[in-house]
């Protein structure tokens, strides 16, 4: 049977081994987001888009939303 490749497995496996970790900063507990950016590649002059798990708190939640 083929392994389960869901968005919310990967949000699963990032958050698994961090339950209930907080930011050593503001104290917050950390909440896992799915950032995906659209590039233009300079060479093959098309887009490509760029996928991450990010782990946000209040800290870095202005950097991460813009």
């Amino acid at each position: 049977m083929a392994k389960d490749q869901s968005f919310a497995a990967k949000v699963a496996k990032a958050t698994a081994g961090k339950s209930g970790a907080a930011c050593p900063e503001c104290g917050e507990v950390y909440s896992a987001v799915k950032l995906i950016t659209s590039e233009k590649s300079e060479t093959t002059n098309s887009w490509k888009f760029n996928q991450r798990l990010l782990q946000v708190c209040k800290c870095n939640e202005a950097e991460v939303y813009g």
